[in-house]
C-alpha cells in the first residue's frame, strides 16, 4: 500500500477516490484475516461512509488534509462510540462505549478512514498477543511467529498492508517491540503529549498512545494529528505541537548519538547485536557524532516496572466487577459471589497474575518494601537519562533482545516473556519518547529493530535521526510476501 503522502496526491489529483482506496484496503484486510487475525472488529460500513465524506468534500472543491481518506486501524483498547471496545478481554466482550476517545475523535475530524479495531493482549498485558481473550495474531513475516505485543494486531496490520497506519498503546514497550518484530515504524511519544482520554487504562502513569507506520514520515504525520493538549486528561501537556515532517532531513550533521552500553552483552542475540552495530555505523556515516553512554540503572527497569505497572493495574481493573458494565456472572448466589465469579471467568491468566502481583505489592506491610522502593528506583532511572542527555541528543539501543519468537514458546514461562521488554521499559518509566524502526533481518528472515530514545518533548530529533537512517537503508522497502 502506498504512503500517506502518495495516497493524498492520488486523491487531490483525482487518480483515485477515497472510496476506492478504502475498498481496496478492506478487501485486502478481509482476504488476509484468516491468516493473520490482526483485527477483532472490522468496520466496513463506517469506513466507506467516512471515505464517501472525503470524496464529497473533494467534489465540492474543498481542500483536504494529509490524513483524509487514509485507512487506519485502531487498537481495541481505545473507546469508539457505538463500536465494540473489548480490550481483548472476555469481561468486555459485549461492551459498546457511549463516548469516543480524544485521539479517534481527532482522526475522524481529520477525515481518516477507520477500517477496524485491532487485536491485543488482554488489557494490553503481554508481549506476544497470545494473551488475547479472543484469538492469537500472527506475524506476517512468519505465520508461526508472534507479532509482539501488546499492540501486535496493529503492528501486523500495518506490516501486511491491511491498513496504511495504525494506533497502538505503549505501557512498557507495547508499540516499539511489535514494531520491531513486524518490521515497521512504531513510536511511543513523551508521556502527556497525546491525550489518554478514552484509552482503557492499564497503568496510568506509564500508558501512552502512539503511531505505527510503514515509514518514519507516516508515523510523524499520524503523531502530529493525535498530539496536543486535552482538558479531559489531567496528565495532558499544554505545549505547541510542531509539524514533525519539517524535521525529516537526509543527514545528521551536528547530531550527537549516544549508544547505551548496558544494552549490549549477555542475553542479546548475535544477529540483533550485529544489525544494530551496523546501524550505528550508518548513523556515523550520515554525520552523527557517536559516543558510548552508560545508564547504570537501566537494568533495574524490568523489576521496577513489574512492581509499578501491576500495582496500578490492580487499582484500575477493580472497576470490572460485574456491577456497572461488562460481563456479569448470572448465577451468583450473592454479591460477593458475583464479584469473584465475574472476575474469575472474565479475566485471563496473565491479567489475574498481574492483579495479584499488584495487590500484594500495595498491601499493608509490603507497600514500603516494594512499591515505594520501585518508585525511588524509577527516579534514579530517570536521572540516568537526564545525565545522558547533557552530552547527546538521541540515545540508541536494540528495541528487543531477540527477533520474533515462535508462538507458544514462552507462554509457560512468564519471566522469559517479560524479558522481551527489557530494552523498552526504562523509556516508559522515564516518560521519554522512543521509536523503533527496521535495521535488518536475522538468518530466518525476521525483522530486527533499533530503538531511538529522545529527551522529553524532543520527538523532532528522534524523527530526524530515524528518517535519515531510513532513507539511507533498504529495510523499509521490504515487505512480507502474503
Amino acid at each position: 500500500m502506498d504512503s500517506i503522502r502518495d495516497l493524498h496526491q492520488q486523491l487531490v489529483t483525482k487518480q483515485r477516490s477515497a472510496v476506492d482506496i478504502a475498498q481496496a484496503a478492506l478487501d485486502r484486510l478481509q482476504r488476509l484475516e484468516p491468516q493473520l487475525h490482526s483485527f477483532l472488529t472490522i468496520t466496513p460500513d463506517r469506513a466507506l461512509a467516512q471515505a464517501q465524506a472525503v470524496d464529497d468534500r473533494l467534489a465540492a472543491g474543498e481542500e483536504i488534509g494529509l490524513l483524509a481518506g487514509i485507512p487506519i486501524g485502531i487498537k481495541d483498547n481505545l473507546c469508539t462510540q457505538g463500536i465494540p471496545t473489548t480490550c481483548g478481554s472476555q469481561i468486555l466482550a459485549q461492551f459498546v462505549p457511549p463516548y469516543e476517545s480524544t485521539v479517534t475523535t481527532k482522526l475522524a475530524a481529520a477525515g481518516s478512514v477507520m477500517v477496524g479495531k485491532t487485536n491485543l493482549d488482554e488489557f494490553a498485558m503481554g508481549s506476544s498477543t497470545e494473551n488475547s481473550g479472543f484469538q492469537r495474531s500472527h506475524n506476517p513475516w512468519d505465520l508461526e511467529a508472534v507479532p509482539g505485543g501488546s499492540s501486535g494486531g496493529s503492528a501486523a496490520a500495518v506490516a501486511a498492508d491491511q491498513c496504511v497506519v495504525a494506533l497502538g498503546s505503549d505501557t512498557g514497550g507495547s508499540i516499539r517491540q511489535p514494531a520491531a518484530f513486524c518490521g515497521v515504524v512504531g513510536m511511543k511519544p513523551t508521556y502527556g503529549l497525546v491525550s489518554r482520554y478514552g484509552l482503557v487504562a492499564y497503568a496510568s502513569s506509564l500508558d501512552q498512545i502512539g503511531p505505527f507506520g510503514r515509514t518514519v514520515e507516516d508515523a510523524a504525520i499520524l503523531l502530529g494529528a493525535i498530539a496536543g493538549h486535552d482538558p479531559k486528561d489531567s496528565t495532558s501537556l499544554s505545549v505547541k505541537i510542531p509539524d514533525y515532517t519539517q524535521f525529516l532531513l537526509p543527514d545528521l550533521k551536528g547530531i550527537k548519538v549516544g549508544v547505551i552500553t548496558e544494552t549490549f552483552g549477555e542475553g542479546l542475540d548475535e544477529s540483533v547485536a550485529t544489525a544494530v552495530q551496523g546501524a550505528i555505523e550508518q548513523l556515523k556515516a550520515l554525520g552523527a557524532e557517536i559516543q558510548e553512554i552508560s545508564c547504570p540503572r537501566f537494568r533495574y527497569g524490568l523489576p521496577t516496572y513489574y512492581i509499578i505497572a501491576p500495582s496500578e493495574a490492580s487499582a484500575n481493573l477493580a472497576r470490572y466487577d460485574g456491577v456497572k458494565y461488562g460481563f456479569r456472572q448470572p448465577d451468583a448466589e450473592n454479591i460477593l459471589s458475583m464479584y469473584t465469579q465475574t472476575r474469575s471467568q472474565g479475566f485471563g491468566a496473565e491479567v489475574k497474575r498481574r492483579i495479584m502481583l499488584g495487590t500484594y505489592a500495595l498491601s499493608a506491610g509490603y507497600y514500603d518494601a516494594y512499591y515505594l522502593k520501585a518508585q525511588k528506583v524509577r527516579t534514579l532511572i530517570k536521572q540516568d537519562f537526564d545525565a545522558a542527555f547533557e552530552s547527546v541528543d538521541v540515545l540508541v539501543c536494540p528495541t528487543a533482545p531477540t527477533t520474533a519468537f515462535k508462538a507458544g514458546s514462552k507462554t509457560e514461562d512468564p519471566i522469559s516473556m517479560y524479558l522481551s521488554d527489557l530494552m523498552t521499559i526504562p523509556v516508559n518509566l522515564a516518560g521519554l519518547p522512543g521509536l523503533s524502526l527496521p535495521c535488518g533481518f536475522d538468518d530466518q528472515g525476521l525483522p530486527i529493530g533499533i530503538q531511538l530514545v529522545g529527551n522529553v518533548l524532543r520527538e523532532d530529533q528522534v524523527f530526524r535521526v530515524a528518517y535519515a537512517y531510513e532513507q539511507s537503508t533498504p529495510w523499509h522497502q521490504q515487505h512480507p510476501s502474503l
